[in-house]
């Protein structure tokens, strides 16, 4: 096959070129330049889409012996995922930046891209495996739990699982290191990337502040009593407890947490842990891996952080929205994160939480 490799300077995409070159395939190495301006973004491999990185990408596709090329996806970064991070702070929601990403730019338009260059996929370096079924081909869980990565790439659909293939799903992040090694690839120790790429101080708070304005208001508890002043409600996320600067204590002395954001009023209310705890979810757009989701109550396991528990679950779809009702209530859960609904290790589809209870 003809395939485009997603190089992005790190050890993992480096291995997974070269394993796609060593099974047969027609490879070129592609690197996304995702910034405009890179210097905007992370420097020194803490980001994965630095100035660093792409020179990287480029000595790895030179000892592997593949064509390589840089394509300039700042514009589609930009409007795909900053502008959507942002949109979705601003509506007191928390984001995964990685799952727009992956959805928008490594299998939307990268994918696009390939298939219109008469590619027949793309290759990257992604802990996740696929399985052909009788009824197509499936995403699964990586035999390495601790770095899997099917989470965030829950949200592609059956047409783009089918142009994407993980060569590393198989193996272990230390025998991925000790295989760069024996390639002679310069990345074999390169540390991981962290932290969302287009923050360069990794402050959050500090960077939504700048761009959404620090307007102050109050934080209440569950009664409307204002008990302290945030400085941007939407700084702050579902079940934070430091950092809040409350200004009343409670009677006992315990903890509050923030319950609830509220952008149209600007207000942050918190209370107890117990208030936490939820025990069902609803997401909205959903997405199936495979076999779509019927409005049949079926028994499965949902996961709402990328490197979380899978928890026990009962989910349906009802024609909107995906449900899940949980077996045992969980804490601390906010909206406009990803529910992404297993059976076993495969993937089933995912949605992105709307409304909790």
């Amino acid at each position: 096959m003809k395939l485009i490799a997603a190089m992005s300077g790190g050890v993992d995409s480096a291995v997974a070129a070269a394993r796609a070159v060593e099974a047969g395939h027609e490879v070129i190495g592609v690197h996304l330049a995702l910034s405009a301006n890179p210097q905007k973004y992370r420097s020194g491999a803490r980001g994965c889409c630095t100035i660093e990185d792409s020179h990287d990408a480029r000595r790895a596709a030179d000892v592997i012996g593949i064509p390589f090329y840089i394509w300039d996806m700042a514009e589609e970064f930009h409007d795909g995922v900053v502008e959507d991070f942002l949109a979705e702070y601003a509506q007191g929601r928390t984001p995964n930046p990685c799952l727009r990403c992956n959805e928008k730019i490594k299998f939307a338009a990268v994918l696009d891209r390939a298939r219109a260059m008469g590619f027949d996929g793309v290759v990257t370096g992604h802990y996740a495996r696929t399985e052909i079924t009788p009824e197509g081909k499936t995403l699964h869980r990586a035999i390495d739990i601790s770095k899997d990565q099917s989470y965030v790439l829950s949200v592609l659909t059956v047409e783009q699982i089918a142009g994407a293939i993980f060569p590393l799903g198989d193996t272990t992040k230390v025998d991925i290191r000790k295989e760069a090694a024996e390639r002679g690839l310069a990345v074999a120790e390169k540390p991981d990337s962290h932290d969302i790429c287009f923050v360069p101080s990794g402050d959050n708070a500090g960077w939504l502040r700048d761009r959404l304005g620090s307007e102050t208001g109050p934080i209440v508890d569950q009664s409307g009593t204002k008990i302290g002043e945030h400085k941007g409600a939407y700084t702050y996320t579902i079940g934070q407890r430091k950092g809040l600067g409350l200004t009343v204590p409670t009677i006992d002395g315990s903890p509050r947490f923030v319950l609830k954001i509220e952008p149209v009023s600007n207000t942050v209310v918190v209370g107890s842990r117990e208030e936490l705890a939820i025990t069902s979810m609803k997401g909205e757009r959903p997405v199936w891996c495979g076999v779509a989701v019927t409005s049949t109550p079926t028994r499965g396991f949902v996961q709402i952080r990328a490197h979380g528990q899978a928890l026990p679950c009962t989910y349906f779809f009802d024609g909107t929205n995906l449900h899940a009702q949980l077996d045992e209530a969980l804490l601390g859960l906010a909206t406009g994160q990803a529910m992404v609904i297993y059976d076993g290790d495969r993937v089933v589809g995912s949605a992105t939480i709307c409304e909790t209870n």
